[in-house]
């Protein structure tokens, strides 16, 4: 998946993947999935996805701020 947001490409297939988490089992609609990139210029996002109950219905690409990367981490 790619988005430009601010300027900026962030996209699946260029970064590297560091972390990946589920919430809920296959299947939930309430359940989601959020994936964390790092971009090969240091940026962060995460590539969202989730049922159609959860609070990410359609997938998605959220920039994170480096300053929340490791609570994001620490977090899930």
């Amino acid at each position: 998946m790619k988005k430009i947001i601010c300027k900026r490409e962030y996209d699946t297939e260029t970064a590297t993947l560091i972390k990946t988490y589920f919430s809920g089992a296959f299947g939930d609609a309430a359940g989601y999935e959020e994936d964390l990139y790092q971009t090969p210029e240091g940026l962060y996002f995460l590539r969202v996805c989730g049922g159609a109950s959860s609070i990410y219905p359609s997938e998605d690409i959220k920039r994170l701020a480096k300053s929340k990367v490791n609570e994001w981490i620490e977090n899930h």
